[in-house]
């Protein structure tokens, strides 16, 4: 930009100076004209770095960036903070899942022993009704052995005095009969 400038400034000014114009030009070429040192080029960066101070000072910009700097920080805390969190939740996930094989094998061996003694009870229940049913059955069996042989003695001596009357009509008469209905009356005690 200054050399802009200074080009400007040379363009204008007029002849009658050759000998001042051709005294700065060398001075220009060979002091301030080196390749890669152009004095231009930091003029214009200073100009630049001034200008972009007083912006950011008359923006406020320094506590802008403050500001979003704190909002980044904070935000960084907290995803920290979320990654620990996040850690300690899978390592006690890990801790369930290594659990959970332990305890599927404790409640498969639980079951096991659980239908073992299930199936012992059943087996005692079972045999216990089948003694029972069985004392039952001996019990009726009796109950009705003894029923069927009071009923065949009935029986038995119902045919006796049957026969034993049947025979004893056929051998006894009408005097005989008279004769022990008589016997009979004086045993009672006599007619009144």
């Amino acid at each position: 930009m200054l050399a802009i400038i200074y080009s400007t400034i040379l363009l204008f000014q007029a002849p009658a100076a050759e000998s001042s114009w051709q005294q700065f030009r060398d001075f220009f070429n060979e002091y301030l004209n080196y390749p890669g040192f152009e004095l231009w080029r930091f003029v214009n960066l200073a100009i630049f770095v001034v200008g972009l101070v007083w912006a950011a000072k008359y923006f406020k910009l320094p506590d802008a960036f403050k500001a979003k700097r704190d909002v980044i920080r904070a935000a960084l805390i907290k995803a920290e903070e979320d990654k620990k969190a996040a850690l300690v939740r899978l390592t006690d996930i890990e801790a369930r899942l290594a659990q959970l094989e332990s305890e599927k094998e404790s409640i498969v061996a639980k079951a096991k022993t659980e239908s073992e003694d299930e199936r012992r009870r059943l087996s005692e229940a079972t045999n216990a009704e089948i003694k029972r049913l069985r004392e039952q059955a001996d019990g009726e069996i009796a109950r009705l052995s003894n029923q069927t042989r009071a009923e065949l003695r009935r029986f038995s001596a119902e045919e006796s005095i049957r026969l034993a009357e049947q025979k004893l009509r056929s051998q006894i008469g009408a005097t005989d009969d008279a004769r022990l209905v008589k016997a009979s009356i004086q045993e009672i005690g006599g007619l009144n």
